[in-house]
């Protein structure tokens, strides 16, 4: 059981912060570090996995991560959101089961459309549209689909095909080699679990089980491993008690060191970044709640469509909604601002610390200069 420590939650955040906020990298040294970068379609005012590496990637630029992807070793595919990371980390997952067992017309459609990847080498998702004319489904979403687009996720997810660029946003496919078994299931579960600690740690006990759960998204096959690796994972990372919550991080780091300096200056993050992700760490961290609005209804929307959280230094302060005008040449930044206390920070160096973050902002979107 953990013990109480001298670990305060000043020092939780600091810690958080530091080890998530490193000092930019290159881009692929900068994935490996993060083990994962979560992916999402919404571009207010870029996809969720640029927002992500703008902050730890050196010179990043929208869209830096589609262009490079394929001479990355990298694998876009479910872990326990979407995403993108390692294959060697990837591959642990794999050969993965799925949920529902497709039956013998489904995986008849699939061998065709298999075969038919293969015979191309690498296809736009039209391109197989037009090919199979298979017209359109249900979803799981409750709407309706490509019924060819539903089947290459099901592929994709089954580990039969594999994504092997993004054009404008849009995947393309390519057929994936068979997978060898895996070795040992719960040593594989063991390092994934430590990857995902590590993404977003320190981590409180309720979010410790959550992502240990949550690994089945992209691991269904490891179901009854479940209640044995969350043991596991209590007994191997480091914790402490702190204001009455277990917190778990890896082991051999220490939340309370001094080298966990306190951040300075401003910074916009995306709701899915590792430092904002966990909504019950985010309510311990800074004193309110945080939600990502973009599925709500606009009239119930409390901070905007795609509020993202505003950390000023150590402290999450506010939340702005960011949008580009007038695409094109003239294309300018334009920004609402939002503060927990209902005021900007008057703190020395606010301002010019927000100054310079909308110009970082702009110049990664390749912008104009942001309008006051």
């Amino acid at each position: 059981m953990a013990r109480a420590s001298p670990i305060q939650l000043p020092h939780l955040i600091r810690y958080a912060l530091a080890r998530s906020l490193f000092k930019p990298l290159g881009l692929r040294q900068a994935v490996q570090r993060l083990g994962f970068v979560q992916a999402d379609p919404i571009r207010k005012p870029a996809r969720a996995q640029d927002l992500i590496l703008r902050h730890r990637v050196k010179d990043y630029r929208a869209g830096d991560l589609e262009r490079r992807y394929p001479k990355l070793d990298l694998e876009e595919d479910f872990f326990i959101n979407h995403g993108f990371m390692p294959r060697d980390l990837h591959a642990l997952m794999h050969p993965r089961s799925a949920y529902r067992a497709w039956p013998k017309a489904q995986w008849d459609r699939a061998h065709r459309l298999l075969q038919f990847i293969e015979s191309r080498g690498v296809v736009h998702p039209r391109e197989v549209d037009e090919a199979m004319a298979m017209g359109r489904a249900a979803n799981w979403f409750g709407g309706n689909s490509r019924a060819s687009t539903q089947l290459l996720d099901g592929l994709l997810y089954r580990g039969l095909l594999r994504v092997a660029k993004r054009e404008s946003g849009i995947r393309h496919f390519e057929v994936r080699p068979p997978w060898p078994p895996q070795v040992d299931d719960a040593a594989a579960y063991d390092t994934l679990v430590d990857l995902v600690v590590a993404h977003y740690a320190p981590v409180p006990a309720p979010t410790l089980s959550m992502l240990v759960g949550r690994l089945l998204y992209g691991a269904p096959q490891w179901g009854p491993l479940r209640a044995a690796a969350l043991k596991r994972a209590k007994q191997r990372l480091a914790h402490a008690v702190v204001e009455d919550m277990a917190w778990y991080w890896p082991c051999g780091e220490n939340p309370a060191s001094l080298r966990h300096a306190p951040q300075q200056g401003v910074r916009l993050l995306a709701p899915f970044d590792p430092v904002v992700w966990d909504r019950t760490r985010f309510e311990r961290f800074w004193g309110w709640a945080y939600r990502f609005e973009a599925y709500t209804p606009a009239p119930k929307r409390v901070r905007g469509y795609y509020a993202m959280p505003l950390l000023w230094r150590d402290q999450v302060v506010g939340w702005g909604n960011l949008s580009v005008s007038s695409p094109g040449s003239n294309a300018t930044l334009e920004v609402d601002l939002g503060f927990v206390k209902g005021r900007a920070p008057r703190e020395s160096g606010f301002a010019a610390a927000l100054d310079e973050e909308l110009d970082r902002m702009a110049t990664f979107l390749e912008l104009s200069r942001p309008q006051p």
